[in-house]
């Protein structure tokens, strides 16, 4: 479990790479800090308050504060849920200490609102930014967190409605894709779009990314069974087939489509079944996984090229990536999901289950009004206050030497040979 907790947390660096690659050089770094920021910040945050609002008993919408700076969180196995509703969970993994499972999930919690930058980059003022993560952490994460996967939570199979998301379909992927597209809402295009897109400054940095974010989510999923065993071994042998076949639907598509499969398209492929397999990878067969992984490649392949004609400037497809791939995620667990592969789940719709399929539904409904409507709020405060925008000439400059001093590729402040000087 420590680590898998540290194949999570390298995704964050992951996705910085996946991120940088597709902006202009000037504001690869800017692009890098958006991600690594968050480890900073929620590496001190979930410490503090995040892991109590989120896991401690407490209402339905959010957890109590009881563990607050992990007063009371040691290394017990279980009994710390003693004597709150259901009666029968008196731990959320009985055979890790409960720190183990406290700095697993603060993982989770550092890349979620990392993945939000990719709709915002190249034009967001990095205090705006700073502050903007550090408040959606706090009020929009730990609520939905707390729902799905808590004891006593809304949403969850703890006492709750019983929707499924086995890693993060709905806590992860819909909230960031959500917000995200509001966030680029609120905050508006960047100045050269749609005029002047420049392309990906560095796809062999995309394809690291995603390689990393790849073998990273293998701590992301087949982890979240808690424990190492069966149901961890379905999760992994799913997470790898639903990415296999994304990334291939996606290469034939574009073949088909434009002639050439490219690169980019391998990547984004790849992270689109990645996405789509998080909530169910406990609960479906390799069979399902290869169905998740094709049927969300496809529509968020066209959630792209839809997006485009728009275009809105969601800078790097977040949405159409995580916000739809991770809806498709969490309705197509709802279909295939089978207590065959985990008894401690539900049967889909395949099954007979039409409940459960409606179950999904909800949950995906709740999720999107929660990201989208305290992400509208949280940029239009920040917007009164702070403000959100650069300056259009500091924007134009570049980020990195704007807000950071420095550059990526020491193109300003390197040392060059003056004419006079000896070579």
């Amino acid at each position: 479990m420590l680590m898998s907790a540290a194949l999570v947390l390298l995704m964050t660096p992951g996705l910085a790479f996946f991120y940088g690659g597709f902006v202009r050089s000037r504001n690869i770094l800017n692009t890098l800090m958006m991600s690594f920021l968050l480890m900073a910040i929620v590496g001190v945050t979930w410490i503090l308050w995040g892991y109590s609002l989120s896991f401690a008993p407490g209402l339905p919408f959010i957890g109590g504060l009881q563990w607050f700076g992990l007063n009371g969180v040691g290394l017990e196995t279980t009994d710390y849920l003693k004597g709150t509703n259901p009666v029968e969970v008196l731990s959320y993994a009985p055979t890790i200490p409960h720190q183990a499972f406290m700095i697993y999930q603060a993982m989770f919690a550092i890349i979620t609102p990392a993945l939000i930058s990719g709709a915002i980059v190249e034009r967001m003022s990095f205090t705006a930014y700073s502050l903007f993560v550090l408040l959606w952490s706090t009020l929009i994460y730990t609520p939905l967190a707390h729902m799905v996967w808590a004891k006593g939570g809304l949403l969850g199979l703890y006492g709750g409605m019983g929707a499924l998301d086995f890693a993060g379909g709905t806590v992860v992927h819909i909230s960031s894709g959500v917000s995200a597209v509001v966030a680029a809402y609120v905050l508006g295009p960047r100045k050269s779009y749609p005029d002047r897109i420049a392309p990906p400054h560095n796809v062999p940095f995309i394809l690291l990314g995603a390689g990393l974010l790849w073998f990273g989510w293998f701590g992301f999923n087949a982890g979240s069974a808690l424990a190492s065993g069966g149901l961890a071994t379905v999760a992994f042998v799913a997470t790898n087939t639903s990415a296999a076949a994304a990334a291939l639907t996606w290469l034939i598509l574009e073949k088909v489509l434009r002639g050439k499969p490219t690169a980019v398209g391998a990547a984004t492929g790849a992270v689109a079944g990645l996405v789509g397999i998080t909530p169910a990878a406990g609960f479906v067969t390799p069979l399902a996984a290869i169905l998740i992984g094709s049927i969300t490649s496809l529509i968020c392949f066209y959630a792209v090229t839809f997006k485009a004609k728009l275009q809105f400037d969601d800078s790097l497809d977040t949405f159409p990536v995580h916000g739809v791939g991770g809806t498709v995620g969490a309705i197509l667990t709802g279909i295939f999901a089978t207590t065959e592969v985990n008894s401690a789940g539900k049967d889909g719709l395949l099954r007979g289950n039409f409940n459960q399929f409606i179950v999904q539904i909800v949950a995906v409904l709740i999720a999107y009004a929660i990201a989208a409507i305290g992400t509208f709020i949280l940029m239009k405060i920040l917007d009164i206050t702070v403000g959100l925008r650069l300056k259009p000439e500091a924007e134009l400059q570049g980020m990195d030497i704007s807000e950071h001093g420095e550059e990526g590729y020491n193109e300003e402040f390197g040392e060059r040979l003056s004419f006079n000087e000896p070579k």
